[in-house]
């Protein structure tokens, strides 16, 4: 998935009011960025290949350090461990814990049977949906469509910027998606790699910039 994982971290606020949207949202995609890192330094591998549906291009191979279950439950306790060490706040420690893992649940829903469940083990899962194109953008849609109408739920702007910067992030990431599966393939997953990481970090700045410029809402 892509945008149902900013859809958890937009809708994080709503349970986590005191943390930076660039944070919610960096917990649930944290395993998309350990993996262009990983893939870079030839910890872990994957294919470009033929495929039916713009989903399934990327043959994921061998991915057990970023996307393995017992990775990502111990990715999820340092991430929300790093937090708690530096605000003292147990709420957000756990909403991001639960980010970081809703991750791996939402990918085992996607992917095809490649979801391991630990390194080094036989075992793969995954549900497929991405072999319906149709289905793949009506459930991402969908948790994108709730998220985000949660944080708004949730917080309100403090000026134009606050306004601006939230819906141009919005309708980026959504113009994102459905540019990306309608275009071919990248000739390269290394450079997708060195592209995908400055972009991701550029889209947390942006959430936390527009964030910034937004108030918690009474209802929280």
């Amino acid at each position: 998935m892509f945008i149902g994982h900013y859809a958890v971290g937009f809708a994080s606020k709503r349970f986590a009011p005191k943390a930076s949207l660039g944070v919610l949202i960096a917990a649930p995609i944290l395993l998309d960025i350990l993996f262009p890192i990983f893939l870079l330094a030839g910890w872990e591998s994957a294919r470009i290949v033929p495929a039916a549906t713009p989903f399934l291009t990327i043959s994921l191979d061998d991915y057990p350090w970023s996307h393995s279950l017992l990775a990502a439950v111990l990715w999820a306790v340092l991430f929300a461990l790093v937090y708690w060490l530096l605000t003292r706040d147990r709420r957000t420690a756990l909403v991001l814990w639960v980010g970081v893992m809703s991750h791996w649940v939402l990918d085992f829903i996607s992917h095809r049977p490649d979801m391991p469940l630990a390194p080094g083990g036989a075992a793969r899962l995954g549900l497929d949906l991405w072999s319906s194109t149709i289905g793949t953008v009506v459930v991402e849609g969908l948790l994108f469509v709730a998220g985000v109408w949660l944080y708004v739920r949730a917080t309100r702007a403090k000026d134009r910027v606050g306004r601006w910067a939230l819906w141009s992030l919005v309708g980026f990431l959504a113009l994102f998606y459905l540019a990306d599966i309608f275009s071919p393939a990248p000739p390269d997953l290394k450079g997708f790699a060195w592209v995908a990481l400055p972009l991701t970090v550029l889209l947390l700045v942006w959430a936390w910039w527009a964030d910034r410029h937004r108030n918690v809402g009474s209802d929280v």
